[in-house]
């Protein structure tokens, strides 16, 4: 196998050019193999298989920068960068991460997650390297999704002043996770399309070329020229009038082409956009059909592309799906707003159904939250369904345009607490504290299903800014008989008795609930309640569980600093009564990839764990 030759980055290039076609099918089989059995995100890195090789062919690492925009399409770069072994452990703990990361190796220059980073960080580099009088090149790949973030065009902004080379890669392949949305889908399409501009160009190109000495001095006018012919034929050339000069479209699976188009990046004295067509999920027939599934792909059959193991029951994601139709039936006022998600947050169903109630705004969770806002203030309901690490950068705007106003949007918030694979950037542990540290704000978090249900349907009827946060995965199933009606700022009394009171939110009254069973086993007793609202928090039950307890347990999936325990504790404090209180929470600091139990094992938030603690704790006491 020509894979076998690639031990370390720049080995691609003593590959013959007539077998590049061999190593990117080889690369493609070998990523569908491991993905299919770690999971993993598959569309995207088959996607750019030859893109990935050109840009390896075409520069050199780790001299050379490439940031990688989100940088989920980063298998191909580590495998040419010498870790096909760490394939074997792909996003599991303490094995190699499927984003890329500079702590893994020195080819890794920038760690991405998130989007529409990539322009930003890359421009940075460039300063730094100019600073230093150094000479190496600078490149920045990002995809047409994470383009429609606003943050991509501030860069773009940025790096329109350049007078030194900045080469932007543009993998288009009208494909963000969802299909893409807006008007910069449209502008490039057009772009895509004008065959007329492409016959044009390569005809006056040729013809040029077959005058004799004086045909490269034209093209080299041609080429140098701000107003080239490409502002007559292609409507807008958007990326040109910014002053960015404007290379492409070039076909993404065609590495001599891309080759070329990258060397004459090079030579350009400013910041240069190479363009480049690629087909999302190339080579894999299910994932070519079905590239939103096979965004974020669970184990699967590779025959098929079926998941190895189905899901047979509803998670939290399925049931806000159920409740929101049931809900945009009910009330034509309520309406749906997503940031590129409509499968990852469950509104596809709403959307097919309420068509014009449901927006997807691309990737640009700030407008999301602003646009909401600007409903709420028309009379509408709006509910905003965005993952919690995706919120954190909103959280201007839910201050400013939302809680200032106290107006009535709805933040339906997914992938709460750990969510296991993707790491650092993706875990949801910040949203209790960042946003209940908002005045205005109510923040509440369901103990299981049906409580998500009666969540949403009471935050609707609030008239006032309200976040629910629940986690990935299975929707707790247990506790049915519970169901208190959901009061403003109330807690709901679950078991009371014994000398130790758990105070659990959202997923962790669960925990909770197995906690109170392995002490009851070891001999002691336990309350339980379900605190249901970090902000409000119910005092009232606090002062109980103080008052008729020797130790308070708080539980939560969230950082301890201001989180639902600190605010406890501040409460606690002001009371007179002989308790101590444990806190049970993620520690402060980043948890890495890995399965969310062992995760929750190694920061000490499962049933093992906590049961010891509080065990310690009493034997104290005593």
């Amino acid at each position: 196998m020509l894979l076998d030759n690639i031990k370390k980055e720049n080995d691609i290039k003593n590959i013959k050019p007539d077998l590049y076609p061999q190593l990117a099918e080889e690369i493609r089989q070998f990523l569908i193999e491991k993905i299919s059995k770690t999971g993993g995100h598959l569309g995207s890195n088959l996607g750019a298989v030859e893109l990935t090789m050109a840009l390896h062919l075409a520069f050199r690492l780790p001299e050379d920068k490439i940031v990688w925009d989100v940088g989920h399409q980063s298998y191909t770069h580590k495998l040419l960068t010498g870790r096909r072994e760490g394939f074997e452990n792909l996003r599991k703990y303490h094995g190699m991460s499927g984003f890329p990361k500079r702590k893994e190796s020195d080819c890794d220059c920038f760690d991405t997650g998130h989007s529409s980073t990539s322009i930003s960080a890359g421009l940075g580099l460039v300063k730094a390297r100019d600073i230093q009088n150094q000479n190496h090149s600078v490149i920045s790949v990002i995809g047409d999704g994470s383009l429609t973030g606003g943050m991509a065009y501030e860069a773009l902004n940025n790096a329109a002043k350049l007078e030194t080379n900045f080469i932007i890669v543009l993998n288009d392949n009208n494909m963000s996770i969802s299909e893409n949305v807006g008007g910069v889908s449209k502008y490039l399409n057009n772009i895509r399309t004008a065959d007329t501009y492409l016959d044009i160009k390569e005809g006056i190109y040729n013809t040029l070329m077959d005058i004799p000495k004086y045909g490269g001095k034209v093209i080299r006018g041609i080429r140098n020229a701000k107003s080239s012919f490409k502002h007559l034929i292609v409507p807008g050339m958007f990326f040109e009038d910014m002053g960015i000069t404007y290379l492409g479209p070039v076909d993404g699976h065609d590495i001599p082409a891309m080759l070329r188009m990258f060397q004459e990046a090079k030579r350009v004295r400013n910041a240069v956009l190479v363009h480049v067509i690629t087909q999302k999920g190339k080579g894999y027939a299910p994932a070519e059909r079905h590239p939103a599934r096979f965004h974020g792909a669970e184990p699967f059959d590779i025959e098929t592309g079926i998941p190895s193991k189905p899901r047979n029951v509803a998670n939290y994601t399925d049931i806000f799906s159920t409740v929101m139709t049931k809900l945009g039936a009910r009330d034509e006022k309520v309406v749906a707003i997503t940031a590129a998600m409509p499968d990852g947050t469950g509104l596809k169903r709403f959307r097919n159904m309420y068509p014009d109630r449901f927006f997807d705004v691309g990737i640009a969770e700030e407008h999301a939250v602003t646009f909401a806002a600007g409903l709420a203030a028309g009379g509408l309901k709006p509910v905003v369904a965005i993952y919690s690490s995706f919120l954190q950068r909103a959280y201007d705007q839910i201050i400013h345009d939302v809680c200032i106003q106290n107006l009535p949007v709805v933040f339906a918030i997914d992938r709460a607490g750990l969510v296991g694979s993707d790491g650092e950037t993706h875990q949801g542990i910040f949203d209790l504290s960042y946003l209940s540290s908002i005045p205005n704000m109510h923040v509440m978090a369901p103990k299981n299903k049906w409580e998500l249900s009666d969540m949403l349907k009471f935050a609707l009827g609030l008239n006032a800014p309200v976040a629910i946060r629940y986690p990935r995965g299975e929707a707790y199933a247990g506790l049915e008989e519970f169901r208190a009606p959901i009061e403003l700022g109330k807690a709901e009394a679950i078991y009371a008795e014994g000398e130790i009171c758990l105070l659990a939110i959202g997923s962790m009254v669960k925990e909770a609930e197995a906690v109170r069973e392995s002490l009851k086993e070891a001999g002691y007793k336990c309350s339980l309640i379900n605190s249901r609202f970090v902000k409000p928090i119910d005092e009232d039950a606090v002062y109980w569980a103080a008052k008729n307890h020797k130790l308070v347990v708080t539980l939560e999936e969230n950082v301890a600093s201001g989180g639902y325990g600190e605010k406890v504790r501040e409460y606690m404090d002001t009371l007179d009564f002989d308790v101590k209180l444990l806190n049970i929470t993620i520690p402060d600091e980043y948890v890495e990839h890995g399965n969310v139990d062992l995760l929750k094992q190694e920061i000490g938030i499962d049933e093992e764990s906590i049961v010891s603690r509080i065990i310690l704790e009493m034997e104290a006491i005593k």
